[in-house]
């Protein structure tokens, strides 16, 4: 393999980890397709091979250790490659292999949005889980845009959950955009990286109002709501988080009391006061966000 070719960390990374789950067969021609992506023919070549990975490689889950995990923080804050597969892998080399070799990044990201286009599903999937890895990874904003607007759940889930690239790149209009539908398509929450920090009180608005829609249509809301609307809270809201406490199912008044000690509003702490055996799970650590998210992952 040629060094122009692994030079970038990140492909190397992801050089060497499929170079120990794949068989030398599938790794030799990934080898081969990085290498025909350096000729002139390098469009029909990526047509075709990012196309092909999965026959080569294989669909296992990517198998990481903790150092590999690491080194993959270190070169992308919030990369989560040990819950991606093989094959999104490999499609992601050849996806960084094109932007190194092109002689300018703007026909490597023609050719990339012509791939875009006739993606299937999971190809896409793949596809939008590599968006922070890019170089200039804000210009593809729309293009992240329009994968949120996907009605498939599994292209939705890849650019929302594990996923860095909302967090650092949506503009709030985006973000809170992509909480909401979250939440319309039964999508964890708590898989939303940047979820707590960037809460704001447009999105706290908007959260209560379909909480509110559910409730008149007799339907349940998911406690994770609570968390998504953060610190921001009105008379008005505090009186639903009431009704929740007095009426709730366990885990939604739990999701409620955590919400009220993050609360910086007077009612809210007064109304947390009034369960002391929340507020004293909180205060010890046994009640949080996350013993509470994996309780909702469990059942």
């Amino acid at each position: 393999m040629s060094p122009t070719i692994i030079k970038h960390t990140i492909i190397n990374l992801l050089f060497n980890w499929l170079e120990r789950q794949v068989e030398p067969d599938g790794f030799d021609w990934l080898q081969q397709q990085q290498q025909k992506l350096a000729s002139s023919s390098y469009k029909r070549v990526f047509f075709t091979s990012f196309s092909a990975v999965p026959r080569y490689t294989g669909k296992q889950k990517l198998q990481l250790s903790e150092t590999d995990i690491k080194e993959a923080q270190a070169k992308c804050s919030g990369w989560l490659p040990q819950f991606w597969r093989i094959d999104q892998a490999g499609r992601s080399l050849l996806v960084l292999t094109l932007f190194q070799l092109a002689v300018k990044d703007e026909e490597a990201r023609q050719t990339l949005e012509q791939v875009f286009a006739a993606a299937d599903v999971q190809e896409l999937v793949a596809l939008y889980q590599m968006l922070p890895l890019f170089h200039n990874p804000e210009q593809y904003r729309l293009r992240a845009a329009e994968g949120v607007r996907s009605n498939i759940t599994d292209v939705f889930e890849a650019v929302a959950l594990r996923n860095p690239y909302p967090k650092q790149y949506f503009d709030q209009l985006a973000w809170n955009q992509m909480v909401l539908k979250a939440l319309f398509v039964n999508s964890p929450l708590y898989l939303i990286q940047g979820l707590d920090e960037r809460t704001n009180p447009t999105l706290s608005k908007m959260l209560v109002d379909y909480a509110r829609e559910r409730w008149a249509a007799n339907r349940s809301v998911s406690p994770e709501l609570w968390r998504a609307m953060g610190a921001y809270a009105d008379e008005t809201i505090i009186s639903d988080w009431e009704r929740v406490l007095a009426e709730g199912k366990p885990v939604e008044q739990k999701a409620i009391a955590l919400t009220c000690a993050k609360c910086s509003h007077p009612q809210a702490r007064k109304l947390l006061a009034r369960y002391p055996e929340l507020q004293e799970s909180i205060d010890s650590g046994k009640l949080t966000w996350a013993s509470l998210t994996q309780d909702l992952a469990s059942n």
